[in-house]
């Protein structure tokens, strides 16, 4: 009896192993998982932002979180932020090469919503 229940503790329904999760692929889900974080993305899949319009394109998230998300992201090289001369001056956040990459995926995950949410 023993033996069966830790065969269905490694076997799933299917009858076979589940497949590991690769490390890189939890590092970037947990990543981009994290709150807002995915809707900042959004925002800037469309082209550079000033840090002003972004918070006001993605209701709910206070300046102080958008501000901690950016720089994750820009830590990450999915967003590079850029300070332009004037006064006052003014930040903008513009997608890398690598946040770029990503834009088919959030569009994906953007229609997948709207299918399955009803949004």
């Amino acid at each position: 009896m023993e033996a069966s229940s830790e065969r269905s503790a490694t076997v799933g329904a299917t009858g076979r192993r589940p497949a590991r999760v690769d490390p890189s692929f939890r590092e970037a889900i947990e990543l981009i998982g994290k709150r807002w974080a995915g809707a900042i993305l959004w925002a800037l899949s469309e082209g550079p932002h000033y840090f002003a319009e972004l918070s006001q394109a993605i209701p709910g998230l206070s300046d102080r979180l958008l501000s901690r998300r950016l720089r994750e992201l820009e830590d990450e090289g999915l967003v590079e932020r850029s300070v332009h001369p004037g006064v006052p001056s003014r930040v903008s956040y513009a997608l890398t090469a690598k946040g770029k990459a990503l834009r088919p995926a959030i569009r994906e995950l953007s229609a997948w919503a709207e299918r399955w949410n009803g949004a």
